[in-house]
């Protein structure tokens, strides 16, 4: 029978049950006192129970019929007799497809082969399953069904259900580590009337009331340190961020990112954080510092990650750290690099390309970069072309960034308009963020702050190879 054939009939299956004065959607709630799992975990013979889930299996004949009962914690076995549940109960069960959601109450026993099972006395229909979900057995294997239908993915998949509560427990941790270091959550606008506190091209909006274009947030960082210039000395928010950009196995325009201010701190304070971060996070998730990523093997044990200056990696590719900018943008386009500008972003695919960052076991801090990729970072009490500031990568791949931030607002002001010099950016156009840098002007305290893309840091300790496995509902192209 095909699908088309199989949704036919359980339509023809719903009209049936109406007719007989049933309704499959009326139900308002059903008494589960808890988990499938739980009630497996806690077996009491003969106990009186009850629960609910998906009808995921059926097997036997005559009056005789196991199943399957299943929800998000695990499954548990029915046992149905047609002479003990009587002739409406009966009938009804029959008529069940797999995918339907009933609510069952009976008696606990174990099988000769001790599964856990229900003997069941009653049957409640809480909600009828009219599409045919995907075959058990062979799992939803199609990669574009499964990241836009992400609850057939679900149901079909049990190691997908795993993933994203891992995910789930990888946030958990990430805040409950901040919150015993005495930071404070925060939440920030999502809409702001000029982009900033990252580079990249923002998602534009029009608020009809106050007849305004906003754009959604390239990052929560302005806001964030206003809070610290009021007097909160250690805030973060761990939320979603927007970039109007390209999609990769990396990228996906709405992501979730983790940024964290401490004041009295720098750029050091947040290697500190960061490596203390992701080794309970680690820890926690996966109950060990050493992992593997797409076959590559990721030691998170040493007690100090190693450092890499910009410059020295540099040199190893052949490239003095006095090297124009033109002679640079040569090496990546003879690597297969095409450069369009030089920002900070092909500066992570530089990193990223050609000091072989892969090869590393261990984090690896690439730190002091160019100011000039920087306006938002101190410069190093040395060098003034140099930011006092670090990219963390792990497994080939950038993960968090954090710097010693600029508080003064002076110098702040003027690199906002150089950077709108650079961009050719005139007239009307030609706006600042007037507020941040009154904020500034009021006194910050010197501060370090950090940013950790949550999304890769969860490819990563899941072992999943692109950022749409640990997004349940990523940016798909629109289908024609």
């Amino acid at each position: 029978m095909s699908r088309g054939e199989q949704s036919d009939n359980r339509h023809q299956k719903l009209n049936a049950l109406r007719e007989q004065g049933l309704s499959p959607f009326s139900e308002r709630r059903f008494e589960k006192p808890c988990p499938i799992a739980e009630l497996v975990a806690q077996y009491a013979e003969g106990c009186d129970v009850s629960t609910a889930g998906r009808l995921s299996a059926k097997r036997g004949h005559g009056g005789l019929v196991f199943a399957d009962l299943r929800d998000g914690s695990g499954k548990i076995q029915l046992c149905v007799k047609e002479d003990e549940v009587g002739a409406p109960e009966w009938a009804l069960f029959e008529a069940l497809d797999l995918g339907d959601i009933i609510g069952v109450a009976g008696t606990l026993f174990k099988t000769k082969t001790g599964e856990v099972t229900v003997r069941l006395k009653a049957i409640t229909l809480l909600a009828k399953a009219l599409r045919p979900l995907p075959e058990k057995w062979h799992g939803l294997k199609d990669i574009e069904v499964r990241y836009r239908q992400r609850e057939l993915d679900l149901i079909a998949n049990e190691p997908v259900r795993r993933v994203f509560a891992q995910r789930a427990r990888l946030l958990a941790s990430l805040r409950r580590t901040l919150d015993g270091l005495g930071f404070l959550e925060v939440e920030t606008p999502m809409m702001h009337a000029i982009p900033g506190g990252a580079a990249g091209e923002p998602f534009v909006t029009h608020h009809k009331a106050l007849d305004v274009d906003l754009h959604l947030r390239l990052a929560p960082e302005l806001h964030l340190k206003r809070l610290l210039v009021g007097g909160f000395d250690r805030v973060y928010e761990l939320n979603r961020s927007f970039r109007n950009e390209g999609l990769s196995t990396r990228h996906n325009p709405e992501f979730t990112m983790l940024e964290a201010y401490q004041a009295y701190g720098d750029c050091s304070t947040m290697m500190e954080l960061v490596e203390r971060l992701i080794k309970q996070a680690a820890q926690d998730v996966l109950g060990a510092l050493t992992f593997s990523y797409q076959g590559q093997a990721i030691d998170l044990s040493a007690p100090r990650w190693p450092r890499l200056s910009f410059a020295e990696a540099l040199d190893k590719v052949g490239l003095p750290p006095s090297s124009p900018l033109e002679e640079i943008q040569r090496v990546l386009e003879r690597r297969g690099i095409k450069v369009k500008g030089f920002n900070r972003s092909q500066v992570v695919r530089l990193v990223e390309q050609l000091f072989e960052i892969k090869a590393e076991r261990t984090p690896l801090f690439v730190v002091d970069y160019w100011t000039e990729l920087s306006p938002l970072a101190k410069s190093k009490p040395d060098n003034p072309l140099v930011a006092d500031r670090f990219e963390l990568f792990i497994g080939g791949m950038e993960v968090a960034n954090a710097y010693s931030e600029l508080n003064d607002p002076v110098e702040q002001r003027r690199r906002f308009e150089s950077q709108l010099d650079a961009a050719g950016v005139k007239g009307k156009q030609r706006v600042l963020d007037e507020e941040f840098l009154q904020a500034l002007e009021c006194g910050m305290p010197p501060a370090g702050g950090l940013g950790v893309g949550v999304d890769r840091l969860a490819m990563l300790l899941l072992d999943q190879p692109s950022i749409k496995d640990v997004i349940l509902f990523p940016s798909m192209k629109q289908k024609e």
